[in-house]
């Protein structure tokens, strides 16, 4: 009975992952970006051009397993070179010791992804909106899933702390940063 009962289990998670399939992130179809206040007026707005990441997700009932990505700091681009180079000096991630941003995923209620964001060598857990596009067939035949993730943090929970303050108050760089990350995944083969 011992044995039927351990077989019945078996054969339930290998069924399980048979719709289940390894993602990996098409760069070049991907966006890791964000947008801060500047000057308590406008916004500046930018994205990390060097990324990478894989997920797992299970066709059969439409749903995100798991979900690892690594973001590198240097890749920063705002659009002003000058701008780029302070964002990695020391006042803000530190670029040179701590050259990744992770994320990793810890799981997936509603339209709410949960999950564990390190910058800087600090580990926070963040909530995310989560939007899960589905899946497509490409013309080369390869199977596709869109996902995309946004939401606020706090940048000055991770140490990045640098600001000043203006004349007429406020300050030159908001503390809330919004995160827009918008993937597509090709099935490993």
């Amino acid at each position: 009975m011992k044995n039927l009962v351990k077989l019945g289990l078996v054969s339930i998670v290998a069924a399980g992952s048979l719709f289940a399939g390894t993602y990996n992130v098409d760069a070049s179809h991907s966006n890791v970006g964000f947008k801060v206040k500047h000057l308590m007026i406008s916004n500046v707005t930018g994205k990390f051009d060097k990324f990478s990441g894989s997920f797992e997700y299970d066709e059969k009932t439409k749903t995100l397993k798991s979900l690892t990505g690594n973001v590198d700091v240097a890749s920063i681009n705002t659009e002003n070179k000058k701008r780029d180079g302070h964002l990695k000096s020391k006042d803000f991630f530190d670029a040179a010791n701590f050259p990744k941003l992770t994320f990793k995923l810890k799981k997936v209620e509603d339209d709410k992804a949960y999950g564990v964001l390190t910058m800087k060598g600090v580990s926070k857990d963040v909530v995310f909106d989560f939007e899960n596009n589905g899946t497509v067939k490409d013309p080369w035949g390869n199977q596709r899933v869109g996902l995309e993730l946004s939401g606020k943090i706090n940048r000055k929970d991770f140490g990045l702390n640098w600001n000043k303050a203006l004349e007429a108050g406020g300050v030159m760089v908001g503390e809330n940063v919004k995160l827009n990350i918008e993937l597509e995944g090709i099935q490993a083969k």
